[in-house]
């Protein structure tokens, strides 16, 4: 025998039958569609290059988690562990900023990082990238928060907490970076081997590390919200007053940077209860020089990744559990050669939008019709040797007729 085959470590396959799965993406391309968001979709793999340049060196996902390797022409790609940047690669390839503004545009893809897999956490997750590029109104940054806390109340997740904050930008976070340098200083203990490379290469990364304790002693340093320059305050101020006006919830967290040196200004997470890595469902913010960093000019933007494994998990916490979609119609056959002259109409039904199926495994009529029942079907249809066919609707009684057309 041949050896069976698994999918790598990290990875995990969606089958058919996993409905909650695909009820939380019929839900997000629904509400996609209602804001205004078309879909957009990038390669697998991208220059490795343009996550060095705009995720920066210091962030874990360059420095521990990417995928990369060299081509048979020996170049160096990366699988794609993020959505933006990408994006943001083609809004500058395919003249995107003659269309429109904002170019509103999500994805659902899978993004690749090397690391520890567990429950909720793979090396090849399915991610929801929503990005609105060409705009610096903060009222798409609310927007973009509303959106995915809609999308939360849709799916049924109320178990979850808004985290904000407000990053500055690149005329404000020079003079706070120093200060923040200046402390560490202060407190070697605190720089272990994590800190010091962040530090070294992007200091407000700093923040950003797993250990507990450290993040614990890291609350007593000097924050960005001390230091915004006017125009961040009032952008940030007006992110607030609107996230208020849609009665969206949130809490402040002055320590909140994200894990990527392009945010800018607004960052959040949507924060589970989880206490562990599985803990943020959402993550995202402002990213006003992405753009230009991608080789286009100076063009703001923010978005969010959020990923669809957790995303499940959340779901799954609040119990809830979507009915499978069922067949509008299943056709049995008394004896296989009626299946000719039925199938045109079973095209003619699947054309005017029914969903329709019938026996292709040679089954008796009783296997039929359980395989009738296990698909949900809302009406089964038995075509008869006599020519005439039996219909069975739920909620009405069996009746017969002679024509597929008064069905």
């Amino acid at each position: 025998m041949s050896p069976a085959f698994q999918a790598p470590r990290g990875t995990h396959d969606v089958l058919p039958n996993d409905h909650l799965w695909w009820h939380v993406i019929r839900t997000i391309e629904e509400l996609t569609a209602l804001y205004g968001y078309g879909r957009i979709q990038t390669p697998g793999f991208e220059d490795t290059a343009l996550f060095q340049r705009t995720s920066g060196e210091a962030s874990d996902v360059v420095h521990k988690e990417m995928y990369t390797f060299q081509d048979r022409s020996d170049r160096s790609l990366t699988l794609r562990p993020e959505g933006t940047a990408p994006i943001a690669r083609a809004y500058v390839e395919h003249g995107l900023a003659q269309e429109p503004q904002p170019m509103k545009a999500y994805t659902i893809a899978p993004m690749y990082r090397y690391g520890r897999p567990g429950r909720g956490r793979y090396r090849e997750h399915w991610q929801l990238s929503l990005e609105a590029i060409g705009s610096a109104d903060p009222a798409i940054d609310a927007e973009v928060l509303q959106f995915y806390t809609a999308l939360l109340r849709r799916l049924g997740v109320t178990d979850y907490e808004l985290r904000l904050n407000s990053i500055g930008d690149a005329n404000c976070r020079p003079q706070y970076a120093a200060q923040l340098a200046e402390w560490l200083d202060a407190h070697p203990a605190l720089v272990d081997e994590e800190v010091a490379h962040k530090r070294a290469t992007s200091v407000l990364q700093v923040f950003d590390i797993k250990n507990e304790k450290l993040r614990a002693e890291l609350e007593a340093a000097p924050k960005i919200g001390e230091s915004l320059c006017d125009a961040c305050r009032e952008h940030f101020d007006a992110v607030r007053s609107l996230l208020d006006a849609y009665g969206v919830a949130y809490v402040l967290d002055p320590t909140l940077v994200r894990g990527l040196d392009y945010y800018t200004r607004t960052t959040f997470e949507f924060v589970g209860p989880d206490e562990n890595v599985n803990s943020t469902i959402c993550g995202g913010g402002r990213y006003d020089g992405l753009v230009k960093e991608v080789g286009g000019g100076d063009v703001p933007g923010i978005g969010f990744g959020a990923g669809l494994e957790r995303l499940l998990l959340a779901v799954e916490r609040e119990g809830v559990a979507p009915e499978p979609r069922g067949l509008d119609v299943f056709v049995a056959f008394e004896s296989p050669e009626l299946r000719e002259g039925v199938l045109p109409t079973i095209a003619q039904w699947r054309a005017a939008g029914r969903s329709v199926d019938t026996d292709y495994a040679g089954r008796s009529m009783k296997g039929q019709l359980t395989q009738a029942q296990r698909r949900n079907a809302a009406t089964i249809i038995i075509a008869r040797s006599d020519g005439t066919y039996e219909v069975r609707k739920r909620g009405t009684e069996d009746r017969y007729i002679d024509d597929l057309a008064d069905v």
